[in-house]
């Protein structure tokens, strides 16, 4: 690790030792109770964004952006269309050493989640081919996987204790990556999709994950995976253009919200996936980003099982919640927010919500 922004050694080493000592945090936390709705929506409309909570963290297009779950600290991070990494310590408000960017990547960051087991630990894929664990503790990118000849798209945590890995790659191809054996191959595995953008794992039953592609939406089942062709257990259909993202909703797995570029946002039931996941609700939602913004994508908050986050092209510039039914329930504005927030990432417990734009700049609201 060796920050591009700041040659002052010892505010690094600050910066370190920030990280590193992270308390331990639950990222299951917030299944002890979620709000009410009305509680839920009460709190949204409590969360502002202000001058100081917005700031250029990286250069050029923001790709991905995660929100670390301390309950101590507000910890955020963008990955960017550069190879870039930005990461940002909003309780340094206004102190030298709050912010860092690092290059461990050569191309797009599209992929970026805090380690579910240790909060120290940050995982970014790149389209460079690589999948890297940012390490506090040994200010270290640790290369976690490499495959420079068909792409990495996304990938997701397959256990619990983040040993083990699915990573979807563009050709179609998924591979299985178990951290603990670092010498082994990755298992390759063919779906039956021409293309993968998004993989996600159910919450409770992690045998099941879900796949977005160009037009299609599977879900499989990671036990009944082979290197010829595995048959998904289920497709989602409807949208009538590209697909950019599905994802489980964060608590009970029961929901499943999809992007299209057909202008759609689509709530399916997954209560039952070993059998059918029934349309419940479609949203027309603005999803034409154009090729100067990354594509938007509905992300279920896991603070409230049954709604999401997602940008918007509206004016005056906003982010949107929604219910699965499609009713909105909060949009949120600001002086300070002056442009679209294409990737979006929520606080697992707290009321923060972090946005990056196509220059850098991630825009934070809080309460």
């Amino acid at each position: 690790m060796i920050p591009e922004n700041e040659d002052d050694n010892q505010l690094f080493k600050g910066f370190l030792q920030t990280w590193a000592s992270m308390s331990k945090t639950c990222s299951k936390s917030y299944q002890k109770g979620l709000s009410s709705i009305k509680s839920y929506k009460a709190n949204l409309k409590g969360m502002v964004i202000k001058e100081d909570t917005v700031c250029k963290l990286v250069d050029g297009l923001i790709t991905s952006v995660a929100v670390h779950p301390s309950e101590t600290r507000i910890l955020v991070a963008a990955g960017a269309k550069t190879g870039q990494i930005g990461l940002w310590d909003l309780t340094q408000q206004g102190e030298e050493g709050g912010m860092f960017r690092f290059y461990p990547h050569s191309r797009h960051v599209s992929c970026l989640y805090f380690s579910p087991a240790n909060p120290a630990h940050i995982l970014s894929l790149s389209y460079d081919g690589t999948l890297r664990c940012g390490d506090f503790s040994s200010a270290v990118f640790e290369e976690v996987y490499r495959n420079e000849r068909s792409g990495l798209s996304s990938f997701d945590f397959l256990t619990d204790d983040a040993s083990t890995l699915l990573v979807g790659h563009w050709n179609g191809h998924i591979s299985l990556v178990d951290r603990r054996t670092p010498a082994m191959p990755d298992k390759k595995l063919n779906s039956s999709m021409e293309q993968i953008r998004t993989i996600h794992v159910h919450p409770v039953h992690r045998k099941y994950f879900i796949t977005a592609g160009l037009r299609d939406i599977h879900i499989y089942d990671a036990r009944c995976l082979n290197s010829r062709r595995s048959q998904a257990l289920l497709s989602l259909t409807g949208h009538t253009k590209s697909i950019t993202s599905a994802y489980f909703s964060p608590v009970t797995g029961n929901r499943v919200v999809t992007t299209g570029l057909d202008c759609k946002l689509r709530v399916f039931d997954s209560s039952c996936v070993s059998s059918q996941s029934p349309l419940l609700t479609t949203i027309s939602h603005n999803t034409i980003s154009g090729r100067w913004l990354a594509r938007l994508q509905a992300r279920w908050d896991p603070k409230q099982e049954d709604c999401f986050v997602i940008g918007s092209m509206a004016h005056p510039r906003q982010v949107n919640v929604f219910h699965e039914t499609g009713k909105m329930v909060h949009s949120f504005l600001g002086e300070s927010l002056a442009s679209v927030c294409s990737i979006n990432a929520t606080h697992p417990t707290r009321y923060i919500l972090a946005g990056g734009n196509s220059s850098g700049k991630i825009h934070v609201f809080m309460d």
